[in-house]
């Protein structure tokens, strides 16, 4: 089965993936086969992305509801000796003064920025309690059951002593703390990323139609494998996949499988609301540092293949900030470029300028946890991680930290709810702010490396490997 050619607005549904593709490879991308050029009105410098929603589809994803529940200058000094604001994150300083002064160092000389917002993710991916469970997939089946199991007993039983993930007789090696099901799919936009840089590969493209050729590419390449994995099985749903992922990505690849193509993938999706495509959009920015606007519309381009909605706008306000951040703008551009992408009339567009408003009269961001937890975080559906919920609360988790991770992170996982992103997305954007040295060494080197608990194949990935390669390929911001 072949991949289709990269999403075009004017391409019509019906045919999809018809052969399993090429293995993608981080370090080395020039290997893929070239896939058909993507169709442009625009010239070759234009972006080109899914068209911008018209009145009356911004109107329909709008009032769609969920479903029930049941990163020519001197060359940058070397970082300082290690004091206690840098091992505790970054632009911290005792005070208020000292932080803004460290803050607009680190803006004048840009500290390895890529590698702060991986590195950052990852720790806040880490942080959030749903990590664990993700990582537990990695033992064997049975431990898993006699945590179900000893879950029902408690409640049967009227118990307060409640079961965490174990390991008993096995190596509890993936257990222990680690990036989990955010960091891989960070790493999963990055291989797009990375092969749109390479000149050798796509070379008759501009650099922004590569990006979406590769960016189509990398998700008809698992496509391929869903469709593989389909035919083996009565429906698409039970099928047996080489990864683990959201039930919204799980969906999309699901339809593209099947033959549709985005927007339909991300539209006709249980889970289009959802913030899985926010995750991604953080990395995509690299692509357009001090690009807001153009790092939107990637990040847009990529969520339609999973979301819809809310989803994409989140996607889009992440992609902004991260934009900026990776340019060495303040916290408080990179949210504001954030709030242009979140329609006031929107769910996310509402509760992102609430919670900013409760983030700018919180006294720090662990003071600002009560009052996000009740106003802004859902407790009715299923599940919390719905993007017009996650993104609002890192947006102001940020603020009130006043772009330091070691505030911003540790605040986020008190939220439970909204534990397995919001600690990520907060990490990935105060640690893009700071760069890499506002990451204290333990979390450094306990989240550099994936274990492939979601995707396999990115198994020993060293994230800082990964922003070096990055670093190595990304745009200068504009003008500069």
């Amino acid at each position: 089965m072949r991949p289709p050619g990269p999403w075009d607005e004017g391409m019509p549904v019906g045919t999809g993936p018809t052969a399993p593709a090429d293995d993608l490879d981080i370090a080395d991308p020039r290997g893929t086969a070239e896939p058909s050029e993507p169709a442009t009105t625009d010239d070759e410098e234009a972006p080109q992305g899914p068209p911008a929603p018209d009145h009356e589809t911004a109107t329909h994803t709008t009032n769609q509801t969920k479903p029930a529940a049941a990163g020519g200058e001197p060359t940058p000094q070397g970082p300082p000796a290690p004091d206690h604001e840098t091992v505790m994150g970054g632009a911290g300083g005792n005070n208020m003064a000292e932080g803004e002064a460290e803050a607009e160092t680190a803006r004048t000389h840009p500290r390895r920025r890529i590698e702060g917002l991986l590195l950052g993710l990852a720790a806040g991916d880490a942080a959030g309690w749903p990590s664990a469970r993700h990582r537990a997939a990695r033992m064997p089946e049975w431990t898993r059951r006699l945590t179900r199991e000893l879950d029902t007993f408690a409640e049967q039983n009227a118990t307060t002593t409640l079961p965490v993930p174990i390991a008993l007789n096995q190596p509890p090696e993936p257990l222990r703390l680690g990036p989990s099901d955010d960091a891989e799919w960070a790493a999963f936009a990055a291989e797009a990323v990375l092969r749109a840089g390479d000149d050798t590969a796509l070379g008759d493209l501009s650099r922004q139609r590569r990006t979406r050729a590769a960016i189509d590419l990398t998700w008809n390449a698992v496509a391929s494998e869903v469709a593989a994995a389909a035919a083996r099985a009565p429906e698409v749903e039970s099928a047996l996949l080489p990864l683990r992922a959201r039930i919204s990505v799980r969906a999309g690849l699901g339809n593209l499988a099947t033959g549709l193509r985005p927007p339909a993938t991300g539209h006709d999706n249980p889970h289009y609301f959802d913030d899985a495509a926010c995750v991604r959009a953080c990395v995509l920015a690299v692509a357009h540092p001090g690009d807001p606007q153009r790092a939107a519309d990637l990040a847009e381009f990529d969520a339609r293949y999973t979301q819809d909605g809310d989803g994409v706008h989140g996607a889009r306000a992440m992609a902004a900030a991260l934009a900026l951040a990776l340019a060495g703008e303040d916290i408080e551009t990179c949210v504001t470029a954030a709030l242009t992408e979140l329609p006031e009339a929107t769910e996310i567009g509402r509760n992102a300028r609430h919670a900013l408003t409760l983030a700018r009269a919180a006294d720090s961001a662990f003071a600002l946890v009560p009052a996000l937890e009740h106003q802004i975080v859902d407790h009715v559906y299923s599940y919390g991680i719905a993007a017009a919920e996650t993104v609002p609360v890192a947006l102001a988790l940020a603020t009130a930290a006043g772009g330091r991770i070691a505030e911003a992170v540790p605040a986020a996982a008190c939220l439970s709810r909204v534990a397995d992103s919001a600690p990520a997305l907060a990490g990935a954007l105060t640690g893009a702010l700071a760069g890499g040295e506002s990451i204290p060494a333990s979390w450094r080197d306990t989240c550099r490396t994936l274990s492939g608990c979601v995707l396999p194949r990115l198994t020993g990935t060293d994230l800082v490997e990964l922003a070096e390669l990055l670093e190595a390929t990304r745009p200068a911001p504009p003008g500069g």
